[in-house]
């Protein structure tokens, strides 16, 4: 498939795909005219790239998880991965920690703010 009907079938633009391609998590091939030609297991990939960047995983790090997905976009265990999973993890428990405690400070402002009125 071409890189526009991907686009469409992902809800990714055209140019997010070049760039996924360019750093290593998409692969297509070129044609003489330099049509890029996706298989149909890119729409897959494609789908699994979004979900791990939205878990806030890095480009490198999705690289390295990307040879262990299967089909289903489910994962299987790869030396080393889950541990660097296991390490995203904890610091998106950090953040969210930290965004807690934000929340309740700001609440806080909030209502000492509308308690001076």
């Amino acid at each position: 498939m071409l890189i526009g009907q991907l686009a469409k079938r992902t809800g990714t633009s055209e140019r997010l795909l070049r760039y996924y391609e360019s750093v290593g998590l998409l692969a297509s091939i070129r044609h003489a005219n330099g049509y890029r030609d996706y298989d149909d297991a890119a729409e897959q990939r494609v789908r699994q790239i979004r979900a791990l960047l939205a878990a806030g995983l890095s480009t490198s790090l999705i690289r390295q998880v990307l040879p262990c997905s299967v089909a289903d976009g489910s994962l299987r265990p790869c030396p080393g991965v889950l541990d660097k999973l296991r390490a995203q993890l904890t610091r998106l428990d950090q953040r969210a920690d930290e965004l807690a405690q934000a929340r309740v400070t700001l609440q806080r402002t909030i209502a000492a703010a509308e308690h001076a009125e």
